[in-house]
């Protein structure tokens, strides 16, 4: 079994290289492309690492990571931004 990713960038070929590189190396790789989907999916998908871009639209990634961390069920995952 291989660890889950969750990949969030506003900017499609960003994602896109990432998924593609992770994905070469058996990571099962989720993406998403603002907080709000990404949020939601933390949740669903329960995921290993967040990979999380800084400067998105409407939401940024230091607004993500605190509703992440005060989440009990998304506080345990790392995130890198």
């Amino acid at each position: 079994m291989s660890a889950r990713i969750l990949v969030v960038d506003d900017v499609i070929p960003n994602v896109k290289i990432l998924e593609a590189k992770l994905t070469v190396e058996y990571y099962d790789v989720i993406t998403a492309y603002n907080g709000l989907d990404a949020l939601d999916l933390a949740r669903e998908k329960s995921p290993d690492l967040i990979l999380l871009d800084v400067m998105m639209p409407q939401m940024d990634g230091f607004e993500v990571c605190e509703r992440l961390k005060k989440d009990p069920n998304t506080a345990h995952i790392p995130v890198v931004m």
